[in-house]
């Protein structure tokens, strides 16, 4: 018998099956992607997580994979890590929760225990009870187990996080609960019982404080625009020596949790819109950008731009959801003539060298350490035009200009000894 099956071998599914096999369980990983399943049968993680690949060097005789979700029945622990968008509309999506579920009532048996891993609006864990209550008849928290385990861990920090991080476990029922913190607390984390409804809210409310936190200091960007203020001056005043400061620096905020999440409160928000129009300020980013380039530049017909990064995180190869895309979208229906380059993402971009070449601005849309040195300062002003535009929401190299022409940054930048 396997102790455990992952259905969605993802960002968090995949280092959640290797992080139990690493304890000694027997994991089934199942994954309805060939590619997926093909490299990890190879010995290869499909994408970047530090840490994951020793993982599965030292895992992979107690890891099987199945690409059926039905398979998952012969494990006694079944983790579902499943996608759970949100209709365009903010409505909830579950119809992947419920296939997999229509695959496994079938051969769900007295003593499984099923957890929710994914993000998931609230009550859900109390639908997905119900559904196995309603079409198999299972007392629920007695025969079959039913919990939100809900994964909070950062992006790239899988290992570093899953031992840390107090693990929150609302159950169904009279046992759901014991059960659920009996698999998860071999990771080593402590364990947090609560109700399944509070594990939902705790999870999505995690997300959306930070998305909202993030969207203020863009806001504040474009407001210093429209005033021609500093936006990183007025930070430091804010967070200077002051008690309750705090103010973030901006970017772009977005990435598969943040760009959707809110919509799992807004679906029955006691405060329609109010969400929505954080969403709102996040994804203008790239517009401002945008606009801000053309009352710099003029026209940008036949200018060349070089993006420089598309995944939505630095330091990562995770280009999901990310907002460059929005960005080079925009630029292109602006007839402007893009150039990308990203040391990390799976997508095929140019060099560093050839992005920057002559181009007439050049967007840092993501953060990443190697753009941030003064060698990559250097090689971007020596590249480019002679009056280009540096853009840098990020403050980068410390210069504290989102628009600056790049002998300007050059003067500026604090990149010392970076």
């Amino acid at each position: 018998m396997t102790d455990v099956a992952v259905i969605g071998l993802g960002r968090v599914g995949l280092p959640l099956a290797l992080a139990f096999a690493d304890t000694g369980l027997s994991v089934l990983g199942v994954d309805n992607d060939p590619a997926r399943i093909e490299a990890l049968r190879a010995g290869r993680m499909p994408f970047d997580e530090p840490g994951a690949q020793e993982v599965l060097d030292r895992v992979r005789d107690r890891l099987e994979l199945a690409e059926r979700a039905a398979d998952a029945h012969v494990a006694t622990h079944i983790v579902l890590t499943l996608g759970t968008p949100a209709m365009s509309h903010i409505e909830i999506d579950l119809r992947q929760i419920r296939s997999v579920l229509d695959d496994l009532l079938p051969h769900l048996r007295e003593g499984h225990a099923i957890h929710l891993r994914s993000t998931i609006a609230p009550n859900t864990t109390e639908f997905v009870a119900g559904y196995l209550a309603k079409h198999r008849g299972f007392a629920i928290g007695e025969e079959v187990f039913v919990a939100h385990v809900p994964e909070r861990i950062a992006s790239a920090k899988f290992f570093e996080e899953i031992s840390t991080l107090p693990c929150i476990v609302g159950g169904v029922g009279e046992r759901s609960g014991e059960v659920a913190a009996e698999l998860f607390e071999r990771l080593g984390a402590p364990i947090v019982q609560t109700t399944p409804v509070q594990a939902e809210l705790a999870k999505i409310w995690t997300n959306i404080l930070r998305y909202a936190t993030f969207s203020l200091p863009n806001l504040m960007m474009m407001d210093c625009e429209q005033y021609d203020a500093n936006v990183f001056e007025v930070i430091e005043l804010i967070n200077r020596d002051y008690p309750r400061g705090g103010m973030k620096l901006p970017g772009f905020t977005a990435g598969t949790c943040l760009r959707k999440d809110f919509a799992f409160s807004e679906e029955r928000s006691n405060a329609p819109g109010m969400l929505l129009a954080v969403s709102r300020v996040n994804e203008s980013v790239p517009l401002f950008l945008v606009q801000g380039l053309k009352r710099r530049l003029g026209s940008l017909a036949g200018r060349k731009i070089a993006v420089l990064g598309l995944a939505f995180k630095s330091d990562t190869d995770d280009e999901r959801d990310s907002l460059s895309h929005k960005l080079i979208r925009m630029l292109e229906r602006e007839l402007a003539d893009v150039a990308i380059h990203d040391p990390h993402v799976p997508t095929p971009t140019s060099s560093l060298g050839e992005a920057v070449l002559d181009a007439d601005a050049v967007v840092i849309a993501t953060n990443h350490a190697e753009f941030c040195t003064g060698d990559a300062l250097r090689q971007i002003a020596s590249g480019a035009r002679r009056e280009a535009l540096i853009v840098d929401p990020w403050n980068c190299w410390g210069a504290a200009q989102v628009f600056a022409h790049a002998d300007e940054v050059v003067a500026l930048a604090d990149v010392g000894a970076r």
